[in-house]
Protein backbone atom coordinates (compact mmCIF):
# COMPACT_ATOMS: atom_id res chain seq x y z
CA UNK A 1 0.00 0.00 0.00
CA UNK A 2 2.82 2.18 0.97
CA UNK A 3 3.98 1.75 -2.92
CA UNK A 4 0.98 2.93 -4.31
CA UNK A 5 1.06 5.90 -2.21
CA UNK A 6 4.29 6.67 -3.40
CA UNK A 7 3.34 6.23 -6.68
CA UNK A 8 0.36 8.18 -6.52
CA UNK A 9 2.16 10.98 -5.52
CA UNK A 10 4.96 11.25 -7.72
CA UNK A 11 2.43 10.93 -10.63
CA UNK A 12 0.77 14.22 -9.02
CA UNK A 13 4.08 16.22 -8.75
CA UNK A 14 4.76 15.51 -12.50
CA UNK A 15 1.36 16.25 -13.51
CA UNK A 16 1.90 19.81 -11.24
CA UNK A 17 5.39 20.51 -12.65
CA UNK A 18 4.59 19.73 -16.24
CA UNK A 19 1.43 21.51 -15.86
CA UNK A 20 3.06 24.80 -14.32
CA UNK A 21 6.52 24.95 -16.73
CA UNK A 22 3.61 24.47 -19.80
CA UNK A 23 1.30 27.39 -18.87
CA UNK A 24 4.55 29.48 -18.20
CA UNK A 25 4.45 32.83 -21.27
CA UNK A 26 8.13 33.18 -22.84
CA UNK A 27 9.00 36.61 -22.50
CA UNK A 28 11.51 36.31 -24.93
CA UNK A 29 9.14 35.75 -27.72
CA UNK A 30 6.48 38.28 -27.85
CA UNK A 31 3.46 38.26 -30.59
CA UNK A 32 4.31 40.00 -33.04
CA UNK A 33 0.96 41.72 -35.15
CA UNK A 34 1.10 40.82 -38.59
CA UNK A 35 1.38 43.58 -41.33
CA UNK A 36 -1.82 44.31 -43.59
CA UNK A 37 -2.14 43.00 -46.39
CA UNK A 38 0.01 44.87 -49.13
CA UNK A 39 -2.36 46.18 -52.30
CA UNK A 40 -5.34 44.32 -51.00
CA UNK A 41 -8.04 44.05 -53.91
CA UNK A 42 -10.33 46.59 -54.29
CA UNK A 43 -14.14 45.34 -55.22
CA UNK A 44 -14.81 47.13 -58.60
CA UNK A 45 -18.77 47.89 -59.01
CA UNK A 46 -18.84 50.31 -61.75
CA UNK A 47 -16.47 51.16 -64.36
CA UNK A 48 -17.46 54.71 -66.11
CA UNK A 49 -16.19 56.02 -69.35
CA UNK A 50 -17.03 59.28 -70.33
CA UNK A 51 -16.28 60.55 -73.75
CA UNK A 52 -16.98 64.24 -74.44
CA UNK A 53 -16.45 66.26 -77.60
CA UNK A 54 -13.39 68.74 -77.23
CA UNK A 55 -15.88 71.25 -77.64
CA UNK A 56 -17.49 69.88 -74.56
CA UNK A 57 -20.74 69.92 -77.01
CA UNK A 58 -21.53 65.78 -76.39
CA UNK A 59 -20.91 63.83 -73.55
CA UNK A 60 -21.63 60.17 -74.43
CA UNK A 61 -20.84 56.96 -71.65
CA UNK A 62 -19.90 53.69 -71.21
CA UNK A 63 -21.13 52.13 -67.92
CA UNK A 64 -21.03 49.05 -66.20
CA UNK A 65 -22.31 48.44 -63.37
CA UNK A 66 -22.45 45.03 -61.01
CA UNK A 67 -22.98 46.04 -57.48
CA UNK A 68 -22.94 42.41 -55.67
CA UNK A 69 -19.57 41.59 -57.35
CA UNK A 70 -19.16 38.32 -58.94
CA UNK A 71 -21.67 35.85 -58.72
CA UNK A 72 -25.36 36.69 -57.52
CA UNK A 73 -26.94 39.01 -60.70
CA UNK A 74 -25.29 39.50 -63.61
CA UNK A 75 -23.84 42.72 -64.76
CA UNK A 76 -25.54 46.02 -66.61
CA UNK A 77 -23.69 47.07 -69.06
CA UNK A 78 -24.79 50.33 -71.25
CA UNK A 79 -22.89 52.39 -74.16
CA UNK A 80 -23.93 55.24 -75.78
CA UNK A 81 -23.65 55.40 -79.43
CA UNK A 82 -20.93 57.72 -80.33
CA UNK A 83 -21.06 60.23 -83.26
CA UNK A 84 -19.13 59.53 -86.68
CA UNK A 85 -16.42 61.54 -87.82
CA UNK A 86 -16.32 62.95 -83.85
CA UNK A 87 -12.88 63.69 -81.57
CA UNK A 88 -13.66 62.60 -77.86
CA UNK A 89 -11.68 62.98 -74.74
CA UNK A 90 -12.01 60.18 -72.66
CA UNK A 91 -11.86 59.65 -68.70
CA UNK A 92 -12.30 56.50 -67.33
CA UNK A 93 -14.07 56.40 -63.63
CA UNK A 94 -13.84 53.35 -61.25
CA UNK A 95 -15.69 53.01 -58.79
CA UNK A 96 -17.19 50.41 -55.24
CA UNK A 97 -20.91 51.44 -54.77
CA UNK A 98 -21.40 48.73 -52.41
CA UNK A 99 -20.32 50.85 -49.68
CA UNK A 100 -21.21 54.06 -48.20
CA UNK A 101 -20.25 56.45 -48.99
CA UNK A 102 -18.62 55.20 -52.39
CA UNK A 103 -15.49 54.33 -52.78
CA UNK A 104 -13.53 56.35 -55.30
CA UNK A 105 -11.36 53.56 -57.10
CA UNK A 106 -10.02 56.16 -59.36
CA UNK A 107 -7.74 58.24 -57.72
CA UNK A 108 -5.90 55.14 -55.94
CA UNK A 109 -5.43 53.55 -59.77
CA UNK A 110 -3.56 57.03 -60.63
CA UNK A 111 -1.44 57.32 -57.46
CA UNK A 112 -0.38 53.85 -58.59
CA UNK A 113 0.17 54.42 -61.72
CA UNK A 114 3.83 52.70 -62.56
CA UNK A 115 1.33 49.73 -61.34
CA UNK A 116 -1.56 49.86 -63.35
CA UNK A 117 -2.11 50.30 -66.90
CA UNK A 118 -5.57 50.05 -68.94
CA UNK A 119 -5.85 48.47 -72.50
CA UNK A 120 -8.50 49.35 -75.01
CA UNK A 121 -9.25 46.87 -77.36
CA UNK A 122 -11.46 47.77 -79.92
CA UNK A 123 -12.73 44.79 -82.47
CA UNK A 124 -14.98 45.61 -85.22
CA UNK A 125 -16.35 49.64 -84.33
CA UNK A 126 -14.23 52.32 -86.25
CA UNK A 127 -12.20 53.90 -82.96
CA UNK A 128 -8.93 55.05 -82.49
CA UNK A 129 -8.60 55.24 -78.86
CA UNK A 130 -5.03 57.01 -77.37
CA UNK A 131 -3.39 57.18 -74.32
CA UNK A 132 -3.40 60.47 -72.66
CA UNK A 133 -1.39 60.10 -68.88
CA UNK A 134 1.18 58.46 -67.73
CA UNK A 135 2.71 57.19 -64.61
CA UNK A 136 5.80 58.28 -62.83
CA UNK A 137 7.91 56.54 -65.39
CA UNK A 138 6.37 58.20 -68.43
CA UNK A 139 4.75 55.28 -68.80
CA UNK A 140 0.81 55.40 -70.04
CA UNK A 141 -2.07 54.15 -67.25
CA UNK A 142 -4.60 55.24 -69.53
CA UNK A 143 -7.65 56.73 -67.03
CA UNK A 144 -7.81 59.63 -69.26
CA UNK A 145 -7.02 59.48 -73.11
CA UNK A 146 -8.80 60.42 -76.28
CA UNK A 147 -10.72 58.68 -78.98
CA UNK A 148 -11.42 59.14 -82.71
CA UNK A 149 -15.11 57.81 -84.18
CA UNK A 150 -14.64 57.58 -88.01
CA UNK A 151 -17.02 56.39 -90.31
CA UNK A 152 -20.20 54.09 -89.05
CA UNK A 153 -19.89 51.06 -87.65
CA UNK A 154 -20.90 48.18 -85.13
CA UNK A 155 -18.26 46.16 -82.83
CA UNK A 156 -17.36 45.97 -79.54
CA UNK A 157 -14.60 47.91 -76.68
CA UNK A 158 -12.80 45.68 -74.32
CA UNK A 159 -11.52 47.49 -71.36
CA UNK A 160 -9.22 45.84 -69.14
CA UNK A 161 -7.37 47.32 -65.67
CA UNK A 162 -4.14 45.44 -64.92
CA UNK A 163 -2.12 45.22 -61.72
CA UNK A 164 1.57 45.28 -62.19
CA UNK A 165 1.89 44.79 -65.80
CA UNK A 166 5.33 44.67 -67.64
CA UNK A 167 5.00 48.07 -68.94
CA UNK A 168 8.31 47.69 -70.57
CA UNK A 169 7.84 44.41 -72.38
CA UNK A 170 7.52 44.30 -76.46
CA UNK A 171 4.00 46.76 -77.39
CA UNK A 172 3.24 46.87 -73.72
CA UNK A 173 3.42 51.17 -74.00
CA UNK A 174 1.86 51.08 -77.04
CA UNK A 175 -1.43 49.51 -75.68
CA UNK A 176 -0.56 45.94 -76.38
CA UNK A 177 -1.99 43.68 -73.61
CA UNK A 178 -0.50 40.40 -75.29
CA UNK A 179 2.94 40.81 -73.21
CA UNK A 180 1.40 42.62 -70.22
CA UNK A 181 1.41 39.83 -67.39
CA UNK A 182 0.40 41.08 -64.01
CA UNK A 183 -3.20 40.45 -62.50
CA UNK A 184 -6.70 41.45 -64.36
CA UNK A 185 -8.06 43.96 -61.65
CA UNK A 186 -11.35 43.85 -64.32
CA UNK A 187 -11.99 43.37 -67.65
CA UNK A 188 -15.29 44.60 -69.44
CA UNK A 189 -16.39 44.47 -72.90
CA UNK A 190 -19.03 47.20 -73.88
CA UNK A 191 -20.75 47.16 -77.50
CA UNK A 192 -19.76 49.80 -78.94
CA UNK A 193 -21.53 51.96 -82.37
CA UNK A 194 -20.66 54.29 -84.63
CA UNK A 195 -23.25 56.49 -86.07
Amino acid sequence: MRTTTFLERGAILLFCVMFITSCKKDEDDPVTPTAPPVNEEELITTVRITFNTLSDAEYKYFVFTDLDGDGGNAPVITADTLSEDSIYNMNIEVLNESVSPIEEITQEIVAEGVDHQFFYQVTGANLLLAYGDADANAMPIGQSGSCIAGGPSTGTLKLTLRHMPDKNAAGVSAGDIANAGGDTDIEVTFPAVVQ
